[in-house]
Order: structure tokens, then sequence, then C-alpha cells
């Protein structure tokens, strides 16, 4: 018979096992030593307190944890041998594990990285197998890890496991786990051991596969630091800490930390646990990622560094002579070191060459264009806009080399491959995503492949309500980040944890207007400056909607007359620039205001500097930057910036141009026209840049040539060249139609669209200076755009020499 009280003494026999010792307690009762008579092995029995037998639900939930935990066979989970009932008395036999209890062992000292990282990856893998069967363990804490005298480790006591048919379960499980009865706790109430629980537990919520993640996470992190994330007095103390207190990062209390350590236990103790990583799985690839790079990391440095040091200490205490002589005495010894250092070299070879994309850091990568899965045209707007999105965001990476979003958006709709895009851009990683909206369930899958063989190197699936849509772009760049093993700074996790807006509504008013404007249409631009607008409304202190205002207002980019657009401009660059002064977009913004129509010339200097600080990867800053310093006479500075805005953005028809233009004003004449034969080819619409190209065939005197290009340019645009073909017609001696097209002009001058620059272009082709100056007169009291390179235009270099032209460039206050 057993004792009610359950105290079994050594000797006493329940069925066929002799007990052997008292074990102590576990998670739901008393746990003794025993022998099996019938197998003859050790085995632990765990018993459910006498008085609990009264309590149905008690026992109904201790029978559940030996059929879930007996289903489960991996050599990370303690095996169930039998259920038992003896008398009134109910347990369970499992294997008999000889070691300690990871809290044994952290009563010593808290343990190093690469144990933590092996207790962590042990426990992970025996997680990932109950989570496949439907099993969340629910009270993942030291005591519940049993670590053998050989290094393996054994999960304990699923005395608070649950079923689950969530959707984080593989979909084969779904079927079996629906089958089998749900075990339910209700809501309020609170099972676990508090210091380990995770929010939603505490809460008494339902949980999920992701409550044994942040578990999971506190153990690592008290691993590591030697105190768990979430301390307190009380138990209210704790929860309090749990629920609203972030913890402390790692690095404080262990330096030397990697950063993607750091990370991982970051993301897996994120309180929201759509935020957290959504499967254990994906913990354990990160986990086991990790450790394999410290691992080589560690092999090739005892491989190269012992025998690199000896030589090195050889070569600075002795003279050519001694070490030669020494070779002679050990020259078996010698031909070893040689080979072992030429073979170490070799090795780290191949490794940086053919495997740094994945377990090196990537300091190149191109987002592609996310593909809109749902099949709604009227969504493309979310995956355009999250690309761009996440291109923003790792931009501002000083150590990264992110493709800009024009560059990239070439791709969109075309069929390639990431060796293709990796050689023609010349990235080590590519980023691939799929974006799916139904209702208000946003999916998003994300894969980054190595672009030197193809390789996979990271993939994650996202699932968010939209309303999460801000809380996952930093989720995901944080993520990106982190795949891609870039060595971050508090300065640069704050860049990639940075919300513009809190109000989705507007963030994705916001993501329209980009859209619309990168259209580049006069309508679609004009419907851009409705979004941001409404934007605004939503969100009167988004400070990037006005920022994306001010671009949409450039007269470049519409028809309305500079004095409107650049004043509407102006004031919203500076409220976005009061909202948040670090904003690259405002800054430049508002550079282009004081370039173009204030002619405040220090100003936009001191603007574009401080966008370029703030983001040294946009492309535009560097582009604006370059139009300043030519006409500031700064031709070599001016011409490595725009050389930059191509670097980072190389498919950038407009930059491409850009740069011949840079030559063009430069006098290089030869290298603008073959930069804008480049540009040409990319986009053989590109009217502009025939423009350009018909210039630099006249400095030359290439006027055949100047010809041609002009007719093209005729031939496939109606309109907007009559000032380029008036100037032509003058400086080829056609004074009659030169002088026709000029009054064409001054009719489109009184239909505001054209502006009197363009007639002071026509008429400094024909030579008349006074109405060549009297035309640069009225541009300058308009302000006209075109203004902006006056000094350094050659059309007017004829008028250089009179001073009245001295005056006008005095009163734009150029030096």
């Amino acid at each position: 018979m057993v004792a009610k009280d359950r105290d079994l003494k050594p000797g006493q026999k329940i069925g066929h096992y002799e007990v052997l010792s008292t074990l102590g307690k576990g998670g739901m009762g008393e746990v003794y030593l025993a022998h099996d008579t019938k197998l003859g092995r050790k085995v632990a029995l765990k018993f459910l307190p006498a008085d609990f037998t009264k309590d149905e639900e008690r026992l109904r939930r201790f029978k559940q944890e030996a059929r879930a935990a007996s289903a489960l066979n991996h050599p990370n989970i303690l095996t169930i041998h039998e259920i038992g009932q003896i008398d009134v008395a109910h347990f369970i036999a499992t294997e008999f594990v000889e070691g300690e209890t990871v809290r044994a062992l952290l009563a010593r000292s808290r343990t190093g990285v690469r144990e933590a990282l092996d207790i962590a990856i042990q426990v992970a893998s025996a997680l990932v197998a109950a989570h496949r069967a439907g099993i969340v363990h629910r009270d993942i804490k030291p005591e519940n890890i049993m670590l053998r005298h050989d290094g393996i480790l054994k999960v304990l006591d699923f005395g608070l496991a649950k079923l689950i048919t969530g959707p984080t379960l593989p979909a084969d499980v779904h079927s079996q786990a629906a089958t089998q009865v749900q075990l339910k706790t209700g809501p309020g109430i609170v099972m676990g051991t508090v210091n380990y629980m995770s929010p939603e537990q505490a809460r008494g919520k339902e949980v999920d596969a992701r409550t044994d993640v942040f578990s999971l996470g506190v153990v690592l992190y008290e691993m590591l630091a030697g105190d768990t994330p979430f301390a307190g007095e009380s138990t209210a103390d704790v929860i309090g800490q749990l629920l609203n207190k972030d913890p402390q990062p790692l690095t404080e209390s262990v330096p030397d930390i990697p950063a993607e350590l750091q990370h991982i236990v970051s993301k897996a103790l994120r309180k929201d646990r759509d935020a957290r990583y959504q499967t254990v799985k994906s913990l354990l690839a990160d986990l086991e990622t990790l450790k394999q790079d410290l691992d080589f990391a560690a092999k090739l440095e005892r491989t190269t560094g012992a025998p690199q040091r000896k030589v090195a200490t050889a070569t600075t205490t002795s003279n050519p002579q001694q070490i030669f002589n020494r070779i002679k005495q050990h020259k078996l010894s010698f031909v070893v070191m040689v080979v072992v250092l030429f073979s170490a070299t070799g090795f780290g070879y191949w490794f940086f060459a053919h495997r740094l994309s994945s377990t090196g850091q990537i300091e190149s990568i191109a987002v592609m264009p996310f593909v809109n899965e749902s099949g709604i045209a009227d969504n493309e707007y979310l995956s355009d806009g999250m690309t761009e999105s996440l291109i923003n965001s790792l931009s501002q990476l000083p150590r990264l080399s992110v493709k800009a979003r024009s560059t990239v958006f070439r791709y969109k709709n075309k069929d390639t491959t990431a060796q293709q895009v990796g050689s023609e851009l010349s990235v080590q990683a590519v980023l691939n995503g799929r974006v799916s909206q139904r209702g208000d369930q946003l999916t998003l899958s994300l894969e980054l492949v190595d672009a030197r063989s193809g390789d996979q190197i990271w993939g994650e699936q996202y699932n968010r309500k939209q309303t999460d849509l801000i809380s996952l772009q930093n989720e995901i760049a944080r993520d990106v980040s982190s795949k891609l093993k870039t060595k971050l700074t508090s300065a640069d996790e704050q860049k990639l944890a940075k919300n513009y807006t809190r109000n989705t509504e507007a963030y994705q008013l916001y993501l329209k207007g980009r859209y619309s404007f990168e259209k580049r249409t006069a309508e679609a631009v004009k419907q851009s400056i409705k979004y941001f607008q409404q934007a605004i409304e939503k969100d009167p202190n988004y400070g990037l909607a006005y920022a994306g205002l001010a671009n949409a207002y450039h007269p470049r980019d519409t028809v309305l007359p500079p004095r409107e657009t650049m004043t509407a401009a102006k004031m919203a660059a500076q409220r976005a620039l009061e909202l948040d002064s670090t904003l690259p977009e405002a800054h430049t913004a508002q550079a282009r205001v004081l370039l173009s129509y204030d002619w405040d010339w220090s100003g936009a200097e001191s603007e574009l500097k401080r966008a370029i600080e703030f983001n040294p990867n946009y492309a535009e800053a560097h582009h604006i930057y370059s139009h300043y310093l030519m006409n500031m006479g700064r031709t070599e500075e001016s011409l490595a910036e725009s050389r930059r805005a191509l670097e980072i953005d190389p498919q950038d028809v407009a930059l491409i141009l850009h740069l011949g233009w840079n030559h063009l004003y430069a006098g290089q004449y030869d290298q603008a026209i073959n930069q804008l034969q480049k540009s040409l080819e990319m986009d053989p619409s590109f009217s502009i840049a025939r423009i350009f190209l018909a210039r630099a065939y006249e400095q030359k005197r290439m006027y055949k040539e100047a010809n041609a290009v002009l007719q093209k340019a005729m031939s496939v645009q109606e309109g907007g060249i009559e000032t380029e073909v008036g100037y032509w017609n003058a400086v080829s001696g056609n004074r009659a139609e030169a002088t026709r097209i000029l009054n064409h002009l001054k009719e489109l001058y009184q239909r505001k669209t054209v502006s009197p620059y363009d007639l002071a272009v026509v008429y400094a082709g024909l030579g008349e200076k006074d109405q060549a100056l009297e035309w640069l007169q009225k541009a300058i009291e308009e302000r006209s755009g075109g203004l902006l390179v006056l000094k350094v235009e050659p059309v007017f270099d004829s008028l250089h020499s009179d001073p009245r032209f001295a005056d006008l460039l005095r009163r734009m206050g150029i030096p």
C-alpha cells in the first residue's frame, strides 16, 4: 500500500518499482529515484500530491502530461516509460538523468557565451520537436533543464504542457492535434514560473509556441548575465517589470558579447509576441548560425594565429644570417610550419572568397522590389512602399552599401536570378520579398540570397495585422541588418528602430504619395501632393510626409509656377525640419529651395552637408550638391559628388545623364558625349539627354551630329525642346528659323509655359547681347529655375565681359 502523504521510504515497492531514495519535488509533485525490477534500470517516479487527486482538473492535467510527453521522441526530451496508479496514487515513470540542473550550474557562476549557446541550442531543438507535435511546454526555466555529465541536455517536466492547434503549427500537425483533447486553463488563470513567464502568460491570456520562445530567451539572458532580465522583491514587482520595462542590455553586464547574440536575445524577449521570433525553429537557426561563426573564427585563429606570431617574433629578434642558420638546423620543422601556414592562408582565402556572404559581414545588398501577391493592383503601393522603406532604413547604416530605389526598381516584374543581379550591381547579397494582403491580414515572406552562389542565407515569414504595419517595417529592418552581420552602434540601432509616425493610416497615405510621386508624370505628382496632405491631416506631426510634400512641390516635378511651388515647398520643408531635424529628405528639399529660389548658397551647402551626414547613401543629396558645387566653380568636387550619387544608384538614368551634364559644364565634351550616349542607350525616349548631347556637339563645332540628335529629339517628343531647337538654328546660321521660334517662345511665355530664361538662351545664340541680358533680367525677377547654372552655362560665355552680366551674378549672390 502507498501512504496517503506519499512519504515513501527506501526499499518500498510500487508495483515493479523499488524506491531507492527521494529526489525532491518536481513541477507537480514528489519525485523519487527507483529501480525498475522488470527491466533492471533506474527510473524517476513522479507522484501527484495526495490533496491534488481530489481536483479532477489537476488530475486530468497530470495524465495529459504523460500522454503528451510520451508521444515525443527526441534526445533532448525526457523519456516517459509509464503512467500508472497504485491505490489512489498516480505516478509517471521516466528515465533517470544523472547530472545537474542548469539552476545548479548557475548557482556556481554564470556561463560563458559558448556554453550558453550550446544549452540554448539543445533546449530549442527539444522545443522544435514538441511544437511540431502540437505541445507547448509553458514552464521553461533552469530547474527544468537537466545537464548530463556527457553534455547531453534533457528538458524536464511537461507538467504544464498544452496541446495547441494555432496557426504557428505546420499544417500536418493540425489534423492530429485537433482530434485530441485540448487543455483549457481559461482566461485569467496564470500557469508557469513568474520570472520566466511571457507577458501574455502573466496576463492569463491563451498562449502559443511563442511563449516558449520568450521563456528560453529569459533563460539565455540569465545564463549570460547571471541574473534574470525581470526581477523584483515580490511577484507583483516581477510582473510589473515584465509587462512595463525593457531588460537592461546584455552589453552592460557582458561587454564583449557578440552583437548577433544581443540581437537574438533581444528579439526573443520582445513583449509583443508578433514581434518576437514566430517559431522556435527560427530562433534555433540563428543560434546555430552564430555558434558556427564563433567556432569557425576560433578555428581560423588557432590555425593561423600561432604560427604567424612565431614568425613575427623571429623576424623582429634575429638578423637574416641567424634565421638562415636556424632553418638549416630545423629544416623539417620549418617545412612543416610553411606547409601549415600556406594551407591556413589558402583555406582563409577560400573562406573569405566563397563563404563571406553566408558567414561574414555583408557590406553590399540590393533590396529587390517586393512582389505584390494579392493580385490587386491597388495594393501595388504597399509592396513598393515597403521595399522603399526598407531601402531607406538600411541605407542609413554607414558601413552598408544599399542600392537605391531607382536602380533596383528597373528589375521590377523581370525574371532575374540573384547571381545576375549580383553581377550587374556588384552586390554580395540580394533580398527578395513577397507581400500578400487579405482583409486586414498582411503576410510578408523574405529571402536573403548569396549573390555569388544563389544559396539562401536566411528566410522568414511575417504574419501581421495591417494595423501593425509600422512596427513590422522596423522589425524587418532590424532582422535584415542582423542577418547581414552588420556591426551596429547604438546610434545605428536607434535609426533602425525609428518611427516617423505611429498612425498606420497616415503611413499608408504616405506610401501612396511616394508611389504616385515616383511615376513622375504631372498628373501623378499632383495626386502625390494630395496623398501627402491627407497623411498630414491624419498625423500633423508626420515630418516625413512634409518632406515628401516639399519634394513634390518642386517645379521640376510639377507644372505650377515657381513662386507658388517654391513657397509651398519651403514651408513644407521647414515644417518637416521643425518636427524632425534628422530627416535627410527634408534637408535636401530645403536645399533645393535655397538654391533655386532663395539663392542662399552657403545655407544650401549647409543643408546638403547635413543631409549627407544623416544619410551618406542618399543619392539625391549628392546629386543636388553637385549642382551647387558646379555653379560655385568647384568643378572637381562637383564631379566627385556626381560620381558618388551614381555609385549609390548606378541604374538611375537621370544620374547617368547628370554625370554627362557635369562633364559638359566642366568643358570635358568627349566625356560628356560618351556619358550622355549611355543614358540614351538605357532610355531612348530620354529627350533631355539629347538636348545636352546636342550642346556637347555644338561646343565641339560638330554641327552635323548636333542637328541629327535634335532631329531625333523632335521625332520622339512633341514639345518642350523649342528652346534648344531655336538655339541650334541660331548658332548654325539659320537666323530666320531661330527668329520664328523666338516669336513662338514669346507666345508660350505669355501663357506661362516657358520662362524668360528660355528666350535669353536663343537671343544669346543669335549674338543679340542686349536682348539676352534683358530677358535674363526678367528671369532673375521671376526666379527662373535655369539660373542655377548661370555662371558656368557655356551658352552665355559671350556675355561674361559685359558689366551687366557681372551685375546679374552679384544680384544672385554668386561669388
